[in-house]
C-alpha cells in the first residue's frame, strides 16, 4: 500500500503505531462528528459507521434493494398471535474480549436500550415492555409482544449486542454503562477499536476472529475522520489523503469529483427525502394558515434545478416515492402570492400578534441545508418575516431536535433508511408514539395516529399500503413539513477501492467487505 505525504502527516498525528503496522488502511472523511461509540443512545446514518463496524445485530440488512439477511441470528418464527418472536442464535460468535455471545448477551442488550429510551430504544419501546425479553437456552432469546407488530422483524437489525459481562463491570450509579460505552467498544463487530478522539474520529482495527470470517482481501484499518469543510474533503480524496467521503455532496461537488483520474463515484438509488421538519406543537406554526404559508414559501423547482442541478426527485411528502404506500399527491408549488393569503389569513385569525423572528437550525458541513434554509428566508424576507438561520454541528441539532423545548422552528435534512418499510418515515416522523425522539415536529393527529396504528398491526401488506398512503395524505393536508425532494446517493472514492456493498441503510460505511484491488 501506498501512502502519500499528506496522508501519512495526518495518519501520524491520529495514531503513529498503527499507520506503521497496517497494511491497508482505509481513511474516510465524513462531515459529522462521532461524539459517542456507544450504539444505543444514538441512530442515525451519520454515526452509523461505529455501529456497523463496532458491533453486529440479530440480522443485517444489506445491498440496494434493501435485503434483509440472518447475522447473530439464524432463524426466527413467530407465534400464531404475532405476539412472540423465537430467535435462535448463532454458538460460534466471540466478543472481542474473546467471551462468547450468548442469549443473556442479546437480552441485556434489549433491556439496556429500552432503560436508555433513546437511539432505537425509542422504535421497540413501544411494542416491548421491560422484562419481557427471554433466554429460553444459551442460544434462544424470545421476545414477547405487547400487540402484534408488523415491522418488528425489519427492526431487528438494530439490536446490537453487547457484551452483557463487560458492561455490567462498568456500569455506574445504575448507568447501564453509558459513561463507559462513551469511548469504549463491548461487540462482536468486524473491527476492534485501535483509537478514539471526539474531536477526531475512530480507528478500526479487523477482528480476525469474526465469525462471519473473512475473504482473501480486506481492509487491516479503517478510520473514520471528521472533517467539516467539504472542500478539505473533496481535497483530500483528489490528494489521495481519504479513501471515501459521505455520498450526498453538492452536484457541482460531485461532477468534480467524476473529472479526476483517481476517483470514481459509486451511483445508487436511495430512499433519502430531503424536508423541513416544522415544530407543530409551537406558535405561530401550531395554526395550519401559517404552516400552508410556509409550504408555498420555498422554492421547490428553483432548489432542484438550480441548487441540486436536477440530480434528484422532487418527493411531495415524506415518503419515498419509489416507496410502497406512498400516495399519489401533486405537491405543494412555490407561490409567494398564495402564501401571503395564507399569512395574512392567520394575521386575521391572531388579531394585535406580532409574528417573532423565526429560527431554522442547519447542519454544520452540510451545505444544501444551508442553502436550503437560506433561499426559504429570502422568501420569508419579502413576506415580511424575520428569519435567523442556526448553523450547528449535526449532533447538537440532533439533540435539540428530540425536545420540544430546544427543537428549532424549522429544520432542512434528511429522513434516511433504518428500516424498508413506510413506517420509517411516516409513522416515526409524525405519529404520537415516536414523540419526541423521532417525532420532532410535535404533530398529533388523532386521525394519523390510528391509521399509522392499524398498519403497524395489520399483516396483509396491501392493506397496510392503504393505510400508510391515507395517514401520508392527513399529514400533507396539514402541511406538517415541507417535503422537497428523494436523493440519489454518489458514493465517492478511490479508484483502489473495491467490494463497497451499498445499502440504504447505511449508506455505504459497513467497511466488512471492502478492499484494495492493488
Amino acid at each position: 500500500m501506498r501512502l502519500s505525504v499528506m496522508a501519512l502527516i495526518a495518519a501520524l498525528a491520529f495514531g503513529t503505531a498503527s499507520v506503521a503496522l497496517a497494511q491497508d488502511r482505509y481513511v474516510r472523511a465524513n462531515n459529522s462528528a462521532y461524539d459517542t461509540l456507544d450504539p444505543h443512545t444514538v441512530n442515525d446514518v451519520a454515526r452509523v459507521a461505529t455501529r456497523l463496524n463496532f458491533y453486529d445485530g440479530l440480522y443485517r440488512w444489506v445491498d440496494n434493494p434493501p435485503e434483509l439477511i440472518p447475522w447473530l441470528a439464524t432463524s426466527h418464527k413467530i407465534s400464531e398471535d404475532g405476539l412472540t418472536w423465537t430467535f435462535k442464535l448463532r454458538d460460534d460468535v466471540p466478543f472481542h474480549d474473546g467471551s462468547m455471545m450468548t442469549a443473556d448477551d442479546v437480552v441485556y442488550s434489549v433491556e439496556r436500550m429500552l432503560a436508555l429510551g433513546r437511539g432505537a430504544g425509542a422504535l421497540f419501546l413501544p411494542v416491548l415492555e421491560p422484562g419481557s425479553t427471554k433466554a429460553i437456552d444459551e442460544h434462544t432469546v424470545e421476545f414477547t409482544l405487547k400487540e402484534p407488530s408488523a415491522i418488528f422483524g425489519a427492526m431487528v437489525s438494530d439490536i446490537y449486542v453487547v457484551n452483557s459481562d463487560v458492561v455490567k463491570e462498568n456500569e455506574v450509579d445504575g448507568d447501564w454503562g453509558q459513561a463507559y460505552l462513551i469511548d469504549h467498544i463491548a461487540g462482536t463487530g468486524s473491527f476492534t477499536l485501535k483509537r478514539y478522539d471526539p474531536a477526531i474520529g475512530f480507528v478500526g482495527e479487523r477482528f480476525e476472529d469474526h465469525f462471519a470470517g473473512w475473504g482473501e482481501k480486506y481492509f487491516d484499518e479503517i478510520e473514520f475522520r471528521t472533517v467539516v469543510e467539504t472542500n478539505t474533503r473533496i481535497q483530500g480524496l483528489l490528494r489521495g489523503d481519504y479513501h471515501g467521503l459521505d455520498g450526498y455532496l453538492a452536484p457541482d461537488q460531485v461532477k468534480r469529483l467524476r473529472e479526476a483520474d483517481n476517483v470514481k463515484i459509486i451511483e445508487e438509488e436511495s430512499m433519502r427525502v430531503f424536508h423541513f421538519a416544522m415544530h407543530n406543537g409551537r406558535a405561530p406554526f401550531d395554526d395550519i394558515k401559517f404552516r400552508k404559508a410556509m409550504a408555498h414559501a420555498f422554492d421547490y423547482d428553483g432548489y432542484i434545478s438550480a441548487i441540486m442541478q436536477d440530480t434528484v426527485s422532487r418527493n411531495p411528502t415524506i415518503v419515498p416515492n419509489n416507496m410502497w404506500g406512498a400516495p399519489d399527491v401533486p405537491g405543494y408549488s412555490y407561490d409567494l402570492a398564495k402564501a401571503k393569503e395564507y399569512l395574512d389569513a392567520y394575521k386575521a385569525a391572531h388579531p394585535g400578534e406580532e409574528i417573532r423572528t423565526l429560527k431554522i437550525g442547519t447542519l454544520a458541513g452540510f451545505s444544501e441545508t444551508e442553502q436550503a434554509a437560506a433561499l426559504l428566508q429570502n422568501s420569508l424576507n419579502q413576506l415580511g418575516l424575520k428569519v435567523e438561520i442556526q448553523n450547528d454541528p449535526w449532533p447538537v441539532v440532533s439533540s435539540n431536535m428530540q425536545n420540544p423545548d430546544t427543537m428549532y422552528d424549522m429544520v432542512p435534512y434528511w429522513k434516511s433508511t433504518y428500516y424498508a418499510d413506510p413506517n420509517n418515515w411516516i409513522g416515526e416522523q409524525y405519529g404520537s408514539r415516536y414523540a419526541p425522539t423521532r417525532n420532532v415536529s410535535s404533530y398529533h393527529n388523532p386521525e394519523a395516529d390510528a391509521l399509522i396504528e392499524e398498519a403497524l398491526k395489520t399483516t396483509d401488506q396491501e392493506k397496510r399500503k392503504e393505510l400508510y398512503e391515507e395517514a401520508t395524505r392527513i399529514v400533507y393536508e396539514d402541511a406538517a413539513g415541507i417535503w422537497i425532494y428523494n436523493t440519489k446517493w454518489y458514493g465517492p472514492y478511490s479508484n483502489r477501492v473495491e467490494g463497497v456493498r451499498f445499502s440504504p441503510i447505511g449508506n455505504g460505511q459497513d467497511m466488512r467487505w471492502a478492499y484494495f484491488a492493488d
